[in-house]
């Protein structure tokens, strides 16, 4: 089987793009053909036979011609749907799996997929993995800036993003992605999708508000690596790794760290982490990766999770109770599905710094607890990415 692989970034950024990369290389080993489409960038790591991607969109730079151009091209892009139908052509695939594309390559790429099967006369299922909430949600996230847990736009009112200032606090920034919404709506694009993969329960609540969605949903929570079940003696420390940010609750972290006594270790960077640094409990180790973050994981007493947005189905989490490490995780979005609440990890009220604090404390200060709870993790059965894969088959030829 072909399958193209379509995400805005083909380098390694976040979690989308460790997914896309994840799958394609199962996929192969399965006996696939897989190619990708993106923007052109320097850091890339896979692509097409074609050698060909869409002019990379920074947001955050670039020259102030391009910038003015870039509202029109976030909500429609002639460009990305022109090459894509290039790509298409060569590679000729049996599959067209989605990924995250709005704003830099638009849904443009599925009135591509679209538009080539007219001209081939070949029959393109075309499958989405939502990674976030933006097919509902213009800011991708289902929370205003003030921090508010927000669903107005779930039903198709995308102008509550304008309204809200939702992107980036900007009227600007917010009214254009109103008008995305709107835009693809009437054209009723997403219902062009034949089945949408929502790696979490949650998700799926959330995706369904969508009458075009309603239906084509599959729940499939995220794969784990390989790892040695490895027991070993906890040390006496909690560890959040990952994005200093104000939605992945390190705000709550850090309160958390004040009010505690226990030792906070912090692998990660980003907006927060002067804010971070500024409290005496935590140490900030930087940004780990490989074995080094493998070994602060596997020795941690628990890790820490504190996320006050939706979270889809954190890698974070699953990574961690398959090291044998209990996850102490906010009660909000896929994060519940992934713990045993008292067995893998204890939930808590998002938000709640002192609930937070209390819970780590627990955990830390009672090692036989810690280690029990470890035995639980490495119980803890979550699907290897060959049996991801075997099930992402079975959806591509239904």
């Amino acid at each position: 089987m072909k399958i193209l692989i379509v995400n805005k970034f083909l380098f390694p950024k976040g979690g989308s793009e460790t997914y896309i990369f994840k799958i394609g290389k199962q996929l192969e080993a399965l006996g696939n053909q897989v190619q990708y489409f993106g923007m052109s960038h320097k850091g890339n790591i896979v692509g097409n036979a074609l050698g060909v991607y869409t002019q990379d969109m920074d947001f955050h730079g670039g020259s102030v011609l391009s910038k003015l151009s870039y509202p029109v091209k976030t909500v429609y892009s002639k460009e990305a749907k022109k090459k894509m139908l290039a790509v298409l052509r060569d590679f000729q695939p049996d599959v067209v799996h989605l990924n995250n594309f709005n704003y830099q390559l638009t849904p443009s790429v599925i009135c591509a997929a679209k538009e080539y099967e007219r001209q081939s006369g070949r029959r393109l299922k075309i499958v989405y993995t939502a990674h976030d909430y933006q097919l509902v949600c213009p800011n991708h996230m289902m929370l205003t800036p003030s921090g508010r847990i927000c669903a107005e736009c779930a039903g198709g009112s995308f102008f509550n993003c304008f309204l809200n200032s939702c992107i980036h606090s900007s009227r600007l920034k917010s009214l254009i992605g109103s008008a995305e919404g709107y835009y693809w709506k009437f054209r009723n694009v997403y219902s062009l999708i034949d089945a949408v993969i929502c790696p979490s329960a949650f998700m799926e609540s959330k995706l369904s508000l969508s009458p075009v969605l309603r239906g084509k949903t599959v729940v499939m929570h995220n794969f784990t690596q390989e790892t040695e079940k490895k027991p070993v003696k906890k040390q006496p420390y909690a560890l959040y790794f990952g994005r200093f940010s104000f939605e992945k609750g390190v705000d709550t972290l850090i309160e958390a760290a004040r009010v505690g006594n226990f030792r906070l270790v912090c692998a990660g960077s980003g907006e927060l982490e002067d804010k971070l640094n500024a409290c005496p409990n935590i140490e900030n180790v930087g940004f780990k990766t490989g074995e080094e973050l493998e070994e602060l994981i596997r020795n941690a007493a628990c890790s820490v999770y504190p996320s006050v947005w939706y979270e889809n189905c954190p890698f974070s989490v699953m990574e961690s109770i398959s090291l044998g490490t209990p996850v102490i995780g906010a009660d909000i979005g896929g994060i519940p599905e992934l713990i045993d609440n008292g067995k893998t990890g204890f939930l808590f009220e998002p938000g709640n710094a002192a609930e937070l604090a209390e819970k780590v404390s627990l955990v830390i200060s009672n090692g036989a607890l810690s280690q029990q709870m470890s035995a639980e993790c490495f119980k803890k059965r979550f699907d290897s990415a060959e049996d991801y894969c075997k099930k992402l088959l079975e959806i591509y030829t239904r």
